[in-house]
């Protein structure tokens, strides 16, 4: 078995982060769910999503899963880094760890608190940025939106 490839941080330490953000925002507009993500690999994006859930009436359409189907197949995550911006629930954290992706940067776990420690024991490198802008528009979905946010998180 060879080494995984180190991860190279994006160029702009928040490229890929602004990404998600910006297609957490796009979700919003629409009438979705603001959850974002964003994959990069050497600091180039390959693909942002968002959670498309009510959009598409899609139940596992979260943000990194829409990130990971834009992207494509790609023969290798080891050396890609996901950008979220709410920590990821259970479903999208055994994603990350079945491709083995070793690092996600997370908007903010106040409003979530996901499955960081799952990642960690399985050696995900986690960083959770608690970027105020994420718990914001999370908070007032969730007071706006009680139902749809507890039909997400399987409440």
């Amino acid at each position: 078995m060879t080494a995984a490839a180190p991860v190279t941080p994006p160029k702009s330490r928040d490229a890929g982060f602004e990404a998600a953000f910006a297609a957490a925002r796009e979700g919003l507009s629409q009438g979705g769910i603001p959850i974002g993500a964003a994959l990069v690999r050497g600091g180039e994006l390959l693909a942002a999503g968002h959670n498309k859930r009510v959009q598409g009436g899609d139940p596992i359409a979260h943000g990194e899963m829409s990130a990971l189907r834009a992207a494509g197949r790609q023969s290798s995550y080891r050396d890609t880094v996901m950008y979220t911006t709410l920590a990821p629930c259970a479903m999208c954290t055994g994603t990350i760890i079945q491709f083995k992706i070793p690092r996600v940067v997370v908007g903010e776990a106040r409003t979530y608190p996901g499955e960081l420690e799952l990642l960690r024991s399985r050696g995900v490198e986690v960083e959770v940025l608690d970027d105020e802008r994420c718990v914001e528009m999370m908070s007032a979905f969730i007071r706006e939106n009680p139902e749809l946010w507890a039909e997400d998180i399987a409440e």
